[in-house]
């Protein structure tokens, strides 16, 4: 497989980063990590990173990466777009309903918020 070498039995990626950029969102973080092929050819690979607890408590990087070739960047922008503007149109229509029910009633200045009500 180009850009990986055999180390001590394992593979290991031997393409150094180019460009990366890390997005803190809540439990997750996103890499976003541009490397090149050793014709250089550059390619993306997107990487979700969620810390995890094992039940004696001590805790590991749930990983999961996705590589995203150049000739696919256009199709996937688009994808994403499209996806991305279809949740905002649809919450959108939400926050506004939601807007509509403030006006009628009256909030409470705070909410009581069981420990049991909050899921991961």
């Amino acid at each position: 497989m180009e850009g990986f070498e055999k180390q001590d039995g394992f593979e290991k990626n031997d393409r150094e980063e180019i460009f990366s950029k890390a997005i803190r969102a809540g439990k997750r973080t996103y890499f976003f990590d541009v490397k090149a092929t050793r014709k250089n050819d550059y390619y993306l690979t997107i990487t979700e990173s969620k810390k995890r607890y094992d039940q004696d408590g001590k805790y590991h990087f749930e990983k999961h990466k996705i590589f995203l070739y150049k000739e696919d960047f256009e199709k996937f922008v688009n994808g994403l777009q499209e996806t991305v503007g279809y949740i905002q149109e649809q919450q959108g229509a939400v926050e506004r309903r939601h807007d509509k029910v403030e006006e009628a009633a009256p909030v409470a200045e705070y909410t009581s918020v069981e420990f049991e009500d909050l899921h991961e």
